[in-house]
């Protein structure tokens, strides 16, 4: 089984921008609430301050073994990797003025639970297991395995509004980077 961490990214196939997020920024959070791993439930659109969402499509449990033709899919792979960006990155990106780093996707929170344990994330991962936050903001998703999850994109959304959002996402390791240098380059919030 392939290290998760050493993924040649030269050999995976990157999305494309399909267009499918060109909506969203300047879109108001609905107001949804998302099961947490911290436990209870988050509705996005009620925090005041700047927030980051990188939304991931499936992470694999390291005894698990990935759909049929994963690492065919664009984009589709990466997403424990993503994650530990973000938790190497959280203290900077914080003290860029975002007051939660959030990941999102149409896992179960018990299972989601597992990778923040594990991953040892100094965040909460969110679970869209229902869909609602991905129909009520048209996110763009696939199907793999029988199952509908997210494409992989950030959101940088202040005061319950998408301000930025960055779409597709591709090398996922190194995005957290990316998203860190553009909250450094504006103003403070």
């Amino acid at each position: 089984m392939q290290d998760p961490m050493s993924i040649d990214w030269s050999t995976m196939p990157a999305p494309l921008d399909d267009g499918a997020a060109n909506h969203l920024s300047g879109r108001i959070i609905p107001a949804v609430a998302l099961d947490s791993t911290d436990g209870g439930t988050v509705d996005l659109s009620r925090i005041a301050g700047r927030v980051v969402i990188y939304v991931y499509p499936w992470k694999k449990h390291p005894d698990g073994v990935l759909p049929e033709g994963w690492t065919s899919i664009p984009g589709a792979a990466g997403c424990t990797p993503q994650s530990c960006a973000f938790r190497d990155r959280a203290a900077a990106i914080e003290a860029a003025g975002v007051r939660h780093i959030f990941g999102l996707s149409t896992q179960d929170t018990p299972y989601q639970r597992e990778a923040v344990e594990r991953l040892h994330l100094p965040y909460p991962l969110l679970s869209d297991r229902r869909l609602e936050l991905a129909k009520a903001l048209s996110l763009p998703s696939f199907t793999a395995a029988d199952m509908t999850l997210l494409k992989r994109l950030t959101m940088i959304v202040d005061d319950g509004v998408i301000r930025h959002v960055f779409y597709p996402v591709f090398p996922p390791h190194l995005h957290a980077g990316e998203v860190l240098a553009w909250l450094q380059a504006l103003a403070p919030m």
